[in-house]
């Protein structure tokens, strides 16, 4: 998982690489393999021998009947090659027999327990149903990821279904578990999806409190994560209440009959029973836990608060093979547009976060735009490429995952002194966490979590105002992998005080600055943990002085090459014109930015100024 810290001895079978080129080949070709009749599935997993897995990483595919090869002309079937070339890499395959459908039937008992009956304030993990079908489970809940609204989540084939449409009632319990559905009506569906993208729908709380915690669990999820082979994950469904599993198969796409709704394909991902914690009854699931939230736990088993997936199905008729389905989270939360968190916007006692004040130092400087062939790179957010917080904006990549440009406000009259203490760097809940490197790039290395938009430069205002502007700036969005020698303030490198040294060199009108920032996204930068690393940065100073509007810009070269040998070089920092920023990065600044930038580079030094300490730099 990319959230939290894999169990001991349960690291992904095979090279990092080889599991990353895997997954790019199933995300992009192996829907097609599911056009064959037999074939119920592709995904990674290890290769099986004998029931038992030998730890080979392989393409594994299952099938709906296991035959000889002259049989397979009668399946309108043909034999799965025993080798694909994945990258240039010969990629063993495997086959196993197995079918599969959503865990929708329900079995009715004499006395139901809490999970069945109708609850005010409602939890996850208990009962729940479009008012003309069975009964499923509340994963979670959720919120709009534009304007805040408390979702309850879970399947399409549990809130819509074939014959339901948007709009519909939605009840708590589902009509299996009681069928008084006038008494029971709890909300509106209001999104779903049925697809490879996963089994979900979301639905409005109207008639009901509600809790977080899910049922069993007593944790509230607020982090979505990744999960890989071996990961150990938990859920407590409607049916099954709480059963223990691990993953052992990851980007799989199955296919599944969906009643008169026909055949379709869903991704995700498939867990088996964990033999440390086995079902009591052999179950890990049944029908009734679909919509089910499945945690990621710790190495030693501890519950985490890390989402791993939303369970959808499990193995058909009477499979002797035990296992489970689930929805990748991040594809989920994307195509319903969610999230854990209420967005900025619908926290409690706060305000709209505006961002960059344009008009912040008199004269109006509007923000960065990014040049064409970037603009479709914009993760959006309400429609919009600039993603505002509380004394800042930024524009991020999708490809990259990275902010490619940063702009903020700095009022140096009103600074405060605020301790970071307490405050973890997390994910934007507003925005796909698949768009956002996350801290499994930053374990066990030099790599430092390195702020763009600088924390102290953003303590400013009111206290309230200062204390979000604190939190706002430890959102992944706005952190790079930046090497400890510049980013940690106690090595006293030039770029962290570039903003310290205007206010120190200049005579700055009211003591204000807005500033930019952010890193040169180079096509041949090395990749590291499957990320390319900046090795450039950039920054762009904005002051007035005696009624005059001032530019300056600068340049930082970090050498990353050989972050794992820990034998770096030294990082430069120069100053720059600001064409050479725009050429660089793709960024075009306002025309009044260009025209406040005087800064002129004698000739002797070429096109750059180097910069040793503060004091060398031109204002």
């Amino acid at each position: 998982m990319n959230t939290t810290e894999r169990p001991a001895g349960q690291a992904p079978a095979g090279d990092e690489q080889l599991l990353a080129s895997l997954r790019q080949f199933i995300r992009t070709k192996g829907a097609a393999y599911l056009d064959d009749p037999n074939i119920t599935s592709i995904g990674v997993g290890q290769k099986v021998v004998d029931g038992k897995p030998t730890g080979e990483v392989s393409i594994q595919f299952t099938v709906g009947e296991k035959v000889a090869p002259e049989a397979l002309e009668s399946l309108d079937t043909t034999p799965v090659p025993e080798l694909i070339m994945v990258d240039g890499v010969p990629v063993p395959t495997d086959v196993i027999e197995r079918d599969y459908r959503p865990s929708f039937r329900a079995v009715a008992e004499p006395e139901p327990p809490v999970t069945k009956v109708r609850l005010d304030p409602i939890k996850p993990g208990v009962s729940v149903g479009h008012i003309r079908s069975s009964a499923g489970t509340i994963g979670c809940i959720v919120y709009d990821r534009h304007d805040g609204t408390p979702l309850i989540l879970s399947n399409w084939h549990v809130l819509h279904g074939a014959a339901g449409a948007l709009g519909d009632t939605v009840v708590q319990p589902g009509p299996h578990d009681d069928n008084r559905v006038s008494a029971n009506g709890l909300g509106r569906l209001v999104r779903s999806h049925l697809g490879v993208a996963g089994d979900c729908a979301v639905a409005t709380i109207e008639e009901r409190g509600f809790a977080t915690a899910i049922q069993s669990l007593d944790v509230t999820p607020d982090q979505l994560g990744e999960p890989e082979l071996g990961d150990k994950v938990i859920k407590s469904g409607r049916t099954t209440g709480v059963t223990h599993g691990v993953v052992r198969r990851v980007d799989v796409i199955a296919k599944l009959r969906y009643g008169s709704a026909g055949t379709h394909s869903i991704g995700g991902f498939e867990i088996g029973p964990d033999p440390d914690n086995p079902p009591v009854d052999g179950e890990i699931s049944r029908g009734g836990d679909s919509g089910a939230a499945w945690i990621f736990k710790t190495p030693s088993g501890e519950l985490t608060t890390v989402l791993a997936g939303l369970h959808f199905g499990g193995e058909a008729g009477d499979s002797p093979d035990e296992h489970a389905l689930a929805c990748l989270p991040q594809s989920v939360f994307e195509k319903l547009e969610i999230t854990l968190r209420p967005p900025a916007a619908a926290e409690a006692g706060e305000s709209v976060p505006h961002g960059f004040a344009g008009d912040f130092l008199g004269p109006r400087i509007d923000l960065p735009v990014l040049s064409a062939g970037l603009g479709s790179d914009a993760v959006r957010l309400s429609g919009s490429e600039i993603i505002p917080y509380t004394h800042f904006s930024l524009a991020l990549s999708k490809s990259r995952r990275f902010a490619r440009w940063v702009a903020w406000n700095i009022d140096g009259g009103s600074l405060k002194k605020l301790t970071r203490s307490g405050i973890d760097f997390i994910k934007d809940p507003r925005i796909p966490a698949n768009f956002q490197i996350g801290d499994e790039l930053y374990r066990g290395n030099r790599l430092d979590r390195g702020h763009l938009a600088r924390r102290a430069d953003l303590l400013w205002g009111p206290l309230d105002e200062a204390e979000r502007a604190n939190r706002d700036s430890f959102y992944f969005t706005n952190i790079t992998p930046q090497m400890d020698d510049f980013n940690q303030s106690s090595k006293n490198g030039i770029w962290g005080q570039i903003e310290d040294a205007v206010f120190a060199d200049a005579d700055v009108d009211d003591l204000r600055v807005s500033a930019f920032g952010g890193p040169v996204l180079q096509d041949d930068d090395s990749a590291y943990r499957g990320v390319p690393l900046p090795r450039e940065y950039w920054k762009v100073i904005a002051f007035m002085e005696h009624g005059q509007l001032k530019s300056r810009a600068f340049l930082l070269t970090q050498h990353l090459n050989q972050v794992e040998a820990l034998e770096l070089d030294e990082f430069r920092v120069f100053q720059v014109a600001l064409a050479e920023v725009e050429d660089r990065t793709g960024v075009q600044f306002a025309d009044l930015l260009r025209q406040a930038d005087t800064f002129a580079v004698p000739e002797a030094l070429g096109d750059r100024h180097p910069l040793e300490e503060p004091s060398d730099i031109q204002w």
